[in-house]
């Protein structure tokens, strides 16, 4: 341990730094590269999944809207279950639960 109280291995020095492969977990460049090139899509994919499901929830919003306005309840329980369906259909077991959490998301913005 050092005066610190943490151990030797845990400092790092200012001159050190960090690189591709250890950022990625990677044991070769070629692979840290691979590694970097597919988390930069997925990046990308996952904020045009953000806006769709931002999007989703206004469509919702404005379904809720409609809904109340004529009298009728907020949620449609049958339409949920139509939801979670075509949800486990597509992507099974986890599809379920990604979709309860979409309908959570979508639920009580009126």
């Amino acid at each position: 341990m050092s005066e610190t109280g943490t151990p030797p291995t845990a400092a790092r020095s200012p001159d050190m730094t960090v690189t591709t492969a250890d950022k990625t977990g990677a044991r070769t460049s070629e692979a840290a590269d691979v590694i970097t090139g597919a988390r930069e899509r997925i990046d990308s994919l996952d904020d045009r999944i953000i806006g769709l499901i931002q999007e989703r929830m206004a469509v919702s919003a404005v379904i809720q809207e409609a809904r109340i306005t004529s009298g009728g309840r907020r949620v449609n329980l049958s339409r949920e279950m139509e939801v979670l369906d075509h949800y486990r259909e597509a992507l099974g077991k986890p599809g379920t639960a990604l979709a309860m959490t979409l309908l959570e998301l979508c639920r009580g913005r009126v």
